[in-house]
């Protein structure tokens, strides 16, 4: 009688471990074709003062690592975040030009990730909000938390099936918070047309230089595991990564290979 219960427990825990590490795994960039509409002559704005505005009042830097001040946001701060997201959700993302897409997109991914984990708030990492479908999720990236244009849409929609795909720009990884201590900063000024090529560089910029995004240990580069997970999308390889890299300031002292991969998944909390 044992052994069907033992082999059945075998692969319940096999199951747990494989979903386990494949939530470690980047997901593969594969575009949704709905959301490649655009108009080239689009003059259409999208207002994101909100969004700069609360970044201004709640995020506090130590260590170089831009921390929010999740148990500072006040109901009406809230109320403001909630309000803005809802804008976003009805602005006519089909008629915008593209780089006013990509700061669409990038803003309400941040501002989404950010509501999320106030509205579980205290919790010790972004992981620990176990909304996403599956009996093994982690996270809240695969639940549909907002509808677009007639669509549902998760973080990882946005992530995976429009902005990885659609721009094909590694610097992206520097713009999307996850709200954590390993996550490339979440930007202090909101994302808009006219500036995402120059806080998209900052941003590079400052996540390389700092030791979660390169460091030399031992004698030994140990990266980031963003590197890791999305090692397809910084040219495939350790010869990428590390050219990639050096362009954006990292001291490698002649390092051509990769040692080892970290990254800190807790909440990214100033208090």
């Amino acid at each position: 009688m044992l052994g069907p219960v033992l082999r059945l427990l075998a692969i319940i825990l096999g199951f747990a471990l494989f979903s386990l590490s494949s939530a470690e795994a980047a997901p593969r960039a594969e575009a949704w074709p709905r959301w490649e509409r655009h108009d080239p002559a689009s003059t259409l704005v999208v207002d994101h003062d909100a969004w700069d505005r609360f970044l201004t009042d709640h995020l506090v830097t130590a260590d170089g690592i831009h921390r929010l001040a999740y148990d500072k946001v006040s109901g009406e701060a809230r109320h403001r975040l909630t309000a803005y997201i809802e804008r976003l959700a009805a602005a006519p993302v089909d008629r915008l030009a593209r780089d006013e897409q990509r700061a669409f997109w990038i803003n309400l991914y941040n501002a989404l990730t950010v509501k999320t984990v106030l509205d579980h708030y205290p919790v010790k990492s972004i992981r620990d909000i176990r909304i996403s479908p599956g009996l093994f999720s982690s996270g809240p990236w695969g639940r549909k938390l907002i509808r677009v244009a007639g669509e549902e849409i998760s973080l990882d929609d946005i992530e995976h099936r429009i902005l990885r795909p659609l721009w094909r720009d590694p610097r992206l990884h520097y713009a999307l918070n996850c709200a954590s201590l390993g996550c490339p900063n979440l930007m202090r000024a909101a994302f808009t047309a006219s500036n995402t090529e120059a806080l998209l560089e900052e941003a590079a910029r400052a996540f390389v230089s700092h030791p979660r995004g390169a460091r030399l240990e031992g004698g030994k580069l140990i990266v980031s595991s963003i590197y890791v997970w999305f090692r397809e999308d910084f040219g495939g390889g350790d010869s990428g990564i590390v050219e990639h890299l050096r362009h954006y300031g990292a001291v490698l002292d002649g390092r051509t290979r990769i040692d080892g991969d970290a990254y800190d998944w807790a909440l990214n909390d100033a208090r």
